[in-house]
């Protein structure tokens, strides 16, 4: 704790690696560390530094890696930073780095790593990148970059992970692209991006996860697709595309969002679905202006949430929400499940309850949205049986292996949000046999400060104990609504009524 000393210039110059990470330094980084002429590696990430980075940085010739994330540097990333010829990786992530990518960052051909995600950047992506032909991950995502994406970007033959997402990215993706065999993931999601899906997509056959949602994508998905055998994600959502959805290869068992015109004939039709969603009225709820409908269109027309998402807010390092808001919202959303289930003359089962389909007005206030793969329950139902796959990491197991649709569904994927909420935490981050959920069944109560987002734990002494075990409490109804048996899960009178017990609990804080 407490500032870094200009004597940390003092060090041993033999000094080869050294480690500060979660340390609550603050203030600038001294200049003096440019002395440091033997090191290999500096890590400060998770700390509270402010101000730009030192030119001095540059004297570091021999330097391999280098972390500042998660801190709050400002200012622009100099020329200086080329200087390091032997440089691995870049870790400048959540910060608020502002300006353009030097275009000599192309020359630092040793370069395995760049993690810039999370700053105010808002330059193109230079094309001199394209020299990194060893890059192994490109994080740009949650910025204000602009202009195209560089047909240079091809060259990055080694790459497994590119994410971009989140940006004012323009004009179409380049056909380039198709070149990078070796890529698992890849995120393309929040731009501006405009044109056809290029086929040479297809020839990216290590592709594993595929996020062009939210974008101006027009035209078909190309059928040559069905070729990505790995595909195990993909996104189009909130395009302009039109036709059918490939059905070979991976997409027989791929979770894809786009309304799909061929509807279930066990199901309302899309008019009579219209109908009943127009005349919904509850305050959590986006309400529907009006719809278009004819044989080859079909639009609700939605009322305007100037806030955006819950999920920008979650994921934007440019957005923060503090823990009297996460509650606030996800009450919102509670009392809107609540009316969908007990308040409607026939239960409506939202379907795909998660962050991006939370939208926020000018007032903070929560609303929820996209009833595009909804069920209808008929008179005396209680569930009912699909086909239409709903969002990964959220699908309860009666939904994902038998397609069984009930409200006690909606309570499990609104179970999963209220963790993420609070803990920041994606759920489909996790790897195995480990979910979002058991990581925070395994870490209560006692483990509480390491599953919590770390941006909520602005407290001290008696007054983060009782933020501490609020949050606990707010786990444990998340819990209750995640449990494998759908009998055993709470339903969402219950969780509104949980919750508004803990925000009295919260007001008393």
């Amino acid at each position: 704790m407490g500032l870094l000393p200009a004597s940390v210039g003092n060090l041993s110059t033999s000094l080869r690696k050294c480690y500060a990470r979660n340390c609550k330094i603050k203030g600038r980084i001294p200049n003096e560390v440019g002395n440091l002429r033997s090191l290999l590696e500096l890590d400060l990430t998770g700390n509270n530094l402010v101000g730009s980075i030192s030119t001095s940085i540059g004297n570091l010739s021999n330097r391999q890696r280098f972390s500042f994330s998660n801190n709050k540097l400002t200012g622009f990333i100099r020329d200086h930073i080329c200087k390091l010829q032997h440089l691995g990786a870049i870790y400048l992530d959540q910060n608020q780095l502002s300006g353009s990518l030097p275009n000599c960052l192309g020359n630092i051909t040793s370069l395995r790593e760049i993690h810039l995600g999370s700053n105010k950047l808002s330059s193109n992506i230079p094309p001199s990148l394209g020299n990194l032909q060893d890059l192994l991950v490109l994080d740009l995502s949650s910025n204000n970059m602009v202009g195209s994406l560089p047909p240079e970007i091809g060259n990055l033959k080694a790459a497994i992970l590119i994410d971009i997402s989140m940006n004012q990215f323009s004009n179409g993706i380049p056909r380039e692209i198709g070149g990078l065999q070796n890529l698992a993931h890849l995120s393309l999601r929040h731009n501006k991006l405009q044109g056809a899906i290029p086929d040479s997509m297809s020839n990216m056959i290590g592709l594993e996860f595929l996020d062009l949602s939210h974008n101006n994508i027009s035209g078909l998905i190309p059928k040559s697709l069905e070729k990505l055998q790995y595909l195990m994600y993909f996104n189009v959502s909130y395009n302009k595309l039109y036709g059918e959805i490939p059905s070979g290869g991976p997409f027989k068992n791929l979770s894809i969002k786009v309304f799909n015109l061929q509807l279930n004939v066990a199901f309302k039709s899309f008019d009579t679905e219209c109908e009943v969603l127009r005349s919904l009225c509850h305050r959590n709820l986006v309400k529907v202006i009006t719809s278009c409908s004819n044989l080859d269109f079909k639009a609700l027309v939605l009322e305007y949430m100037p806030n955006g998402s819950l999920e920008k807010y979650l994921y934007s390092h440019n957005y923060f929400l503090d823990i009297r808001q996460r509650r606030s919202i996800m009450i919102d959303v509670a009392c809107a499940l609540e009316y969908l289930h007990h308040g409607c003359t026939l239960p409506v089962i939202h379907c795909d309850v998660k962050p991006s389909n939370v939208l926020l007005d000018e007032d903070m206030v929560a609303h929820l949205s996209d009833f595009g793969i909804s069920k209808l329950l008929g008179e005396d139902e209680s569930d009912l049986y699909t086909k239409t796959l709903a969002t990964l990491g959220y699908i309860a197991l009666e939904y994902g292996q038998d397609g069984l649709v009930s409200t006690k569904g909606d309570v499990y994927r609104y179970g999963i949000m209220l963790l993420e909420t609070f803990t920041r935490r994606n759920p489909n981050e996790f790897e195995g046999d480990l979910s979002l959920k058991k990581w925070v069944s395994y870490s209560l109560p006692e483990a509480i400060m390491g599953i919590v987002d770390a941006n909520l734990l602005t407290s001290t002494g008696n007054h983060l104990q009782k933020e501490l075990d609020v949050v606990a409490s707010i786990m444990k109804v998340a819990l209750d609504c995640c449990a494998e048996s759908p009998a055993r899960r709470t339903n969402m009178k219950d969780v509104v009524a949980m919750l508004q017990k803990i925000k009295i609990q919260l007001l008393a804080c």
